[in-house]
């Protein structure tokens, strides 16, 4: 056993995005408690084969605004999280050049536990994909 402390961020703010949402080129639009917003412009990168955003850049879009969301309703006093469940159902492709808006928005909030769906659309607003995930809910530990 390690006397070591933890290296767990319990700090997180949600204006504050990870690396990663930027090296994906997601645009946060709206943060609050009850909604988070994006945009992820669908380029080359992140597309598949047949020229479309690939599944799991998809599934990475909305993991990262279910972290925001969940970071939004973390308690003043600091507090962490981390998925711990996630699911997605694929509606229709968004093409290469289009851009995914999402709306992320609460289903669940408990203390230990939030759930959240994402609901993702293509430019002209066909339905492309629906996540729901679970974000562990964790208390800063006291000093």
């Amino acid at each position: 056993m390690s006397d070591k402390p933890s290296s767990r961020n319990f700090a997180m703010r949600p204006d504050e995005q990870p690396p990663f949402a930027g090296l994906m080129g997601m645009i946060i639009t709206h943060v609050s408690p009850e909604k988070v917003a994006g945009e992820l412009p669908v380029t080359a990168e992140l597309t598949n084969r047949n020229k479309v955003l690939h599944g799991g850049a998809l599934m990475a879009f909305a993991d990262n605004l279910g972290g925001t969301a969940a970071t939004a309703n973390l308690p003043a006093a600091g507090g962490s999280t981390a998925t711990i469940e996630s699911k997605t159902n694929f509606f229709a492709p968004i093409p290469q050049g289009d851009v995914a808006k999402a709306e992320c928005t609460p289903l669940h909030r408990g203390r230990t536990t939030t759930v959240w769906q994402t609901r993702i659309t293509r430019g002209d607003g066909k339905l492309a994909a629906i996540v729901t995930q679970t974000q562990l809910m964790m208390q800063k530990p006291a000093s």
